[in-house]
């Protein structure tokens, strides 16, 4: 490895848009470390991508604080250090009632989407104004819930609004460091999880539509934008979406 080799490390990147980031970034030269939950999907992911050389499968639960300093421990013991987090793990409660939301499910939600974020957040830290050249870039993954929810969405929406503040505040503490921390809401990639907006999906009126989506692929190469941008300047906030879902005014 070369100083001019970047090191990233992608969390959920088994499937859906952290198997598009880790993908577009092994095509684009990067060493990669896949983070998942079950090693069988990081591995074929790996092979996809056709350099098993410059990728590294990590078992990793992001709620658990040892499992993500051992993540990165593995990163650098293998390529040495880290240049981009694309903190991307997340899951949903079932689209019922809030009122019928078990304890059990909201931290469920809570523990991955939001402490999980943070954890992955502060051991980056930790690495990145350690090392030489310092610094790096955190890119959060937001989603649209971020800014607008949908209908019985609320641990997912709380977690995804939460976010937002922590890209904001990380944005800023890592300026000393020289690591930019910015946020990608997508909405409708098209994904195994969004799959049944393809089959129709409760609206805000009530109502069942079919929403559209969009090639997953699209959020792998914003990411990878993202990515690419030198630490001077950063992206806070970067939206991509299919175009004619049902977000602006009134859907």
């Amino acid at each position: 490895m070369t100083l001019d080799t970047k090191v990233a490390i992608v969390t959920g990147a088994g499937t859906g848009i952290g198997k598009a980031a880790t993908l577009a970034l092994i095509k684009d030269g990067y060493q990669v470390v896949l983070a998942g939950r079950r090693s069988e999907p990081l591995v074929d992911v790996i092979a996809l991508g056709g350099a098993p050389e410059r990728a590294l499968a990590v078992a990793t639960d992001v709620s658990d604080p040892d499992s993500v300093k051992a993540l990165f421990d593995a990163a650098l013991n293998r390529f040495g250090r880290v240049d981009l987090l694309f903190n991307n793990a997340g899951v949903g409660a079932p689209a019922i009632p809030l009122e019928d939301l078990t304890l059990e499910q909201w931290k469920n939600v809570v523990d991955i989407n939001l402490t999980g974020m943070f954890l992955c957040i502060q051991q980056a830290f930790r690495v990145m104004k350690a090392q030489a050249p310092r610094g790096g870039r955190i890119i959060n993954n937001g989603s649209i819930s971020a800014t607008t929810p949908r209908p019985n969405s609320s641990p997912y929406t709380a977690t995804k609004h939460a976010v937002t503040g922590l890209t904001k505040s990380a944005s800023l503490d890592g300026r000393k460091y020289d690591i930019a921390v910015g946020q990608i809401d997508v909405g409708n990639a098209g994904t195994e999880m969004a799959q049944r907006m393809a089959a129709g999906i409760l609206q805000a009126h009530g109502e069942i539509a079919v929403e559209p989506l969009m090639d997953v692929n699209i959020v792998g190469q914003s990411v990878l934008y993202m990515a690419n941008l030198p630490l001077a300047a950063n992206v806070m906030f970067h939206t991509v979406m299919a175009t004619k879902m049902p977000f602006a005014g009134r859907g």
